[in-house]
């Protein structure tokens, strides 16, 4: 099967707000894609349909080969398995060392002995430049330092997919190419598929095969790298050259200003 997840016709709400009108998507295996737009456009809620914490008004979401909404509450924590997930808080335990965050995922979910989870974290320390780091607590970590720690966790288990949700947001240069880099690297050396949404294209240009673009809950826009710089779309050439205007407005949808201010509280 060429394709880890495939996207068919996907919709969701929450309440009368429509959030996804018709997602249609694909993630090759062993590539890294790209899913970019503006805030609100629905991208996170897209990566929730993934991991089957949201399940669709219509449409479905495969997983190597199964429908995540038709899964048992069983075969869904089975699935979940073969993804790691890099929050965009980094989501480390605060009153955990950096040693016990990357091994308590080996703990919960296998029986594997204390000296090959041992072996395992500090490979995949080792991996981000931090094997001796490893009694550290969070609280103690950099920024740069923190993402990194929340990359090695993601990897843990060798999953077949990981995703990023924001990798690069509130990183300096230094440490934004090196998670960057580190992404790359570990997608090609692990042999896993990645998910990257993230607003910073100068980095993400670098390190991603394939690119969606979505607005307003559908996708407007796909191709590689070079399709997508070159694309004459209007809603492709605002987001890549951070026009103020074009299809993607400032204000959220409502009535004229001067009518709002008409209106009593």
């Amino acid at each position: 099967m060429d394709n880890l997840i495939e996207v068919n016709d996907l919709h969701y709400s929450y309440g009368t707000r429509k959030v996804l009108k018709g997602i249609n998507l694909t993630i090759p295996r062993g590539k890294i894609v790209g899913i970019m737009g503006a805030s609100g456009s629905g991208k996170s809620t897209l990566l929730r349909h993934f991991s089957g914490q949201l399940r669709p008004t219509r449409g479905s979401v495969k997983f190597m080969g199964k429908v995540i909404h038709d899964l048992s509450i069983d075969e869904l924590y089975k699935t979940r398995l073969q993804m790691g997930m890099m929050f965009q808080v980094s989501g480390l335990f605060t009153d955990l060392s950096v040693y016990d965050n990357l091994a308590f995922p080996l703990r919960e979910h296998t029986n594997l002995p204390e000296e090959l989870i041992h072996d395992l974290v500090l490979m995949k320390l080792h991996a981000v430049g931090l094997r001796n780091a490893r009694k550290l607590m969070p609280s103690e970590l950099s920024g740069g330092m923190e993402r990194r720690v929340a990359l090695a966790r993601a990897t843990i288990a060798d999953p077949a997919l990981i995703i990023y949700d924001e990798p690069f947001a509130g990183l300096d240069p230094i440490s934004l190419n090196t998670i960057a880099n580190l992404i790359r690297k570990l997608n090609d050396a692990l042999d896993v598929t990645s998910v990257v949404v993230t607003y910073d294209l100068a980095e993400s240009l670098k390190i991603v095969d394939y690119i969606y673009f979505i607005h307003d809950g559908i996708v407007v826009a796909k191709g590689d790298v070079g399709e997508m710089i070159n694309s004459q779309d209007p809603f492709v050439w605002q987001f890549i050259h951070a026009r103020p205007d074009g299809p993607i407005a400032f204000q959220y949808p409502g009535p004229p200003y001067p009518d709002d201010l008409n209106v009593k509280p």
